[in-house]
């Protein structure tokens, strides 16, 4: 049943605890999930499958060192359901496509590699034998390795990873997109060529020293809970704490921290001190005007709001960006933006009288097409004042899934750098292609001309992750193979290539054992820390493999002869490939020494650590930005993308979104009150939505409106109900991130 109500004011406390077990009971039983609950981010125990936030440090880990949407998701991938063969052989694709994706992923854990052979309309058991044997077959058949592409999640360990990429170069090819691509592909492109690294500058401690905390585009209460306690702890050290984003979001008014005793009875943490209703796109023309005004206020007051020294001592382009800056045009800002000049003003004072800012975003900055020139013009602030390689300072980008960036540290990039490559090849005595691969966004291009012969996938839900949806759909359908390595059914499997295969694996909160013993994996979080995860729950069923297993099995038939790679022995001695990583993969020397330390360690970052700059000049370096953003017309709408909170990417956990107020449905968009009365709708009614990219108009269907208190002129729905909006030549200048945020809509009112 659809119910609308108000959306909250606070985040977490009682319901979040409650919501939180009520999930956990449902798919594991009370056992299972007190035992679950208490390893997860435990020291020993495994890692949270969910968002890549950090763990704080042992002496400070709570016993319940986990949130709302971390319970959901172990509890989603620790469920005590079964996908049996009987069911696979009682639907066809054609029936299992009409399975609605949130209902799919309550069928519960697949057991077996399941075959979809040529000609046939249903899946079948195979052995992992035949299974391998597939893929080698079709593999060894391409003339051209480029042919084939090589998918990855972010929920891949760095063992998986860096073998994963091991093989697909032993293979032929850098065809290596992952959903970085689609995610923060623009922080890491920016970052680097501003500071040397595409990783943020900020540790957990520093982020609880600052004086003052900007989150942009971010949607902490939902997308990375975790993240509250700590904001909570800054605040309670003095921080100033700004949020910028279109909708208000309950997690940044109020946390009711279910840590602490006043979480339950109190009236929780009042944690933004003000709130910038940005308009979708405009938060680069708010720091260029952040930035205009502290050049302004140091030329007033010399030598009290800029850090000359530092400017001198570290940084290059100052002058151009200074006289680049000089002249603002404030309407054309004030339009951009959708703020005031005094609420702008207001921001510029908490920065002059912060000796330590931390900036934070995520996704609602870095899918716009100007996202790259945004994030410089954020580290441009940042710069003038020196927030970087201090305490309580420096750029933060809040990584989604769980090791992301540890995938990219292994090597998960379709355009690795040759110093990687070439300490790859030696360790493996072979020669790795240097051709770059192709992103998420140029595979969707490929599909859609018919290119991609297999399709392979480590994780993830390509099918619909990505834009253009019906486009990816068709290409997939048309490829000879698809190969999903997954614990759990999702619309990847029901839009298959003539051939598809699906391939079982353990996932974090399973035991791992191997002829050699219990194993155990790593991650990298999103500030750079790496520690061991150790499931400790039987598998779902003996025939199971890690996606290590299954990565060598692979290898051990494709590209057996290929340099001097002992796939057998890594797949029975996780140590190995991690003694082997620490000779090739930058920061993670001597890993597996350095991870008998409790709570593993912290990669070396050389901006954050010690203010050295691995740019062109060896400094950090300024921008200078044209203003860009994105006028409408009449009854045209900014759309953006976005998750609800019973959601993690592409899974669908509820049909709830309980701090917006949405209640038994997803196909809701939501619109300021003004905006329905000047176009004529009402709450309540149902609409098309409908994007215009490049003379090209696409359709979702039948989205209720919801009155809600977004910016001005902006909307916002859920995806990956929207990604059919998006466009896969739609893309991040620099980054060739998907657009998914300024969206341009009409809504086309339907019966």
């Amino acid at each position: 049943m659809v119910d609308i109500e108000q959306p909250k004011k606070k985040a977490a406390g009682v319901p979040a605890v409650l919501s939180s077990f009520k999930f956990g009971f449902r798919e594991m039983g009370p056992a299972r999930t007190g035992k679950v609950f208490l390893k997860m981010n435990q020291d020993g125990g495994f890692d949270c499958p969910s968002c890549a936030w950090p763990d704080p440090d042992s002496k400070r880990k709570h016993a319940a060192e986990f949130c709302e949407n971390g319970a959901k998701a172990v509890a989603w991938e620790a469920t005590r359901k079964r996908v049996p063969r009987e069911f696979f052989a009682g639907h066809s694709i054609d029936e299992l496509n009409e399975i609605s994706e949130f209902e799919l992923g309550k069928l519960g854990r697949i057991t077996e590699p399941m075959l979809l052979r040529a000609g046939s309309d249903h899946y079948e058991p195979v052995g992992w034998e035949e299974a391998f044997q597939v893929v080698a077959r079709h593999l060894k058949a391409l003339v051209d390795p480029n042919d084939a592409v090589f998918y990855t999640s972010g929920r891949t360990s760095n063992e998986a990873a860096f073998l994963y990429q091991l093989f697909v170069r032993a293979y032929g090819t850098n065809n290596l997109p992952d959903c970085s691509n689609m995610c923060h592909e623009s922080s890491g492109t920016a970052l680097s060529r501003v500071i040397g690294s595409g990783k943020g500058a900020v540790t957990l401690e520093m982020l609880e020293e600052a004086e003052l905390i900007v989150v942009v585009g971010q949607n902490p209460g939902t997308n990375a809970p975790r993240m509250l306690s700590h904001l909570e702890i800054a605040k309670k050290h003095g921080a100033d704490i700004v949020s910028v984003n279109p909708l208000p979001e309950p997690g940044l008014m109020n946390f009711k921290n279910p840590q602490r005793p006043s979480g339950w009875v109190g009236k929780g943490t009042a944690l933004a001190d003000q709130h910038l209703q940005i308009r979708i796109g405009g938060d680069q023309a708010l720091f260029l005007a952040v930035g205009h005004l502290l050049l302004e206020a140091e030329a007033a007051a010399p030598g009290t709001v800029l850090d000359k020294r530092f400017i001198e001592q570290h940084t290059s382009g100052y002058e151009l960006y200074s006289k680049h800056n000089a002249e603002l045009d404030w309407p054309a800002v004030e339009q951009a933006s959708g703020l005031t000049r005094a609420e702008i003003e207001e921001f510029t004072q908490r920065f002059i009288k912060s000796k330590a800012t931390v900036i934070c975003w995520a996704m609602g900055l870095t899918q716009h097409r100007e996202a790259v020139a945004t994030i410089t013009e954020i580290v441009n602030v940042l710069l003038l004042q020196g927030n970087i390689g201090k305490p309580g300072a420096g750029p933060c980008p809040v990584r989604g899934h769980s090791n992301v960036q540890g995938d990219r540290s292994m090597g998960i990039w379709e355009k690795m750098p040759a110093a990687f490559l070439d300490r790859l090849d030696a360790e493996f005595a072979f020669t790795s292609p240097r051709e770059h691969g192709i992103d998420a966004a140029e595979t969707v291009q490929r599909l859609q001309r018919g290119e991609v012969r297999v399709f392979f996938a480590m994780g993830g839900n390509f099918a619909m992750a990505t834009p253009d949806t019906a486009v990816v759909h068709k290409g997939l359908r048309e490829c000879d193979l698809t190969v999903h390595i997954s614990t759990k059914l999702n619309r990847s499997h029901t839009v298959t290539g003539r051939e598809a295969l699906i391939l079982p694996t353990l996932g974090r909160t399973d035991h791992d054992q191997t002829a050699n013993g219990p194993q155990s994996v790593t991650v990298e979080d999103s500030q750079g820390a790496v520690h061991l995860s150790t499931g400790n729950l039987m598998p779902p069923a003996p025939e199971i493999k890690s996606e290590i297993g299954i990565v060598c099995g692979l290898a051990a038939l494709v590209v057996p002869e290929v340099g001097e790679i002992p796939w057998a022995d890594f797949a029975d001695d996780y140590s190995l490939i991690r003694h082997r990583i620490g000779r090739v993969a930058d920061g993670y020397e001597n890993m597996e020494n350095r991870l008998r330390v409790k709570g593993g360690f912290l990669l070396a970052h050389a901006a954050r650590d010690k203010r050295e700059f691995k740019t062109s000049d060896a400094k950090a370096q300024f921008s200078a930005n044209d203003l860009s953003w994105l006028p409408t017309s009449a009854g045209r709408l900014l759309l953006q993308t976005m998750r609800s909170h019973d959601q993690f990417n592409t899974t669908i956990y509820g049909l709830e979104d309980r701090y917006r107020g949405v209640h038994g449905t997803r196909e809701v968009v939501f619109v300021n009150p003004d905006d329905l009365a000047e176009l004529g709708l009402k709450d309540g009614q149902y609409v098309d939505i409908v994007s215009e990219f490049a003379g090209v108009e696409r359709r979702a269907s039948k989205f209720r409106l919801v009155s809600y208190p977004t910016a001005r002129g902006c909307v916002a729905a859920y995806y990956p109900e929207t990604n059919v909006l998006m466009a896969a030549d739609d893309v991040a200048k620099g980054s060739n991130t998907p657009v998914a945020k300024g969206l341009t809509v009409r809504l086309e009112p339907v019966s």
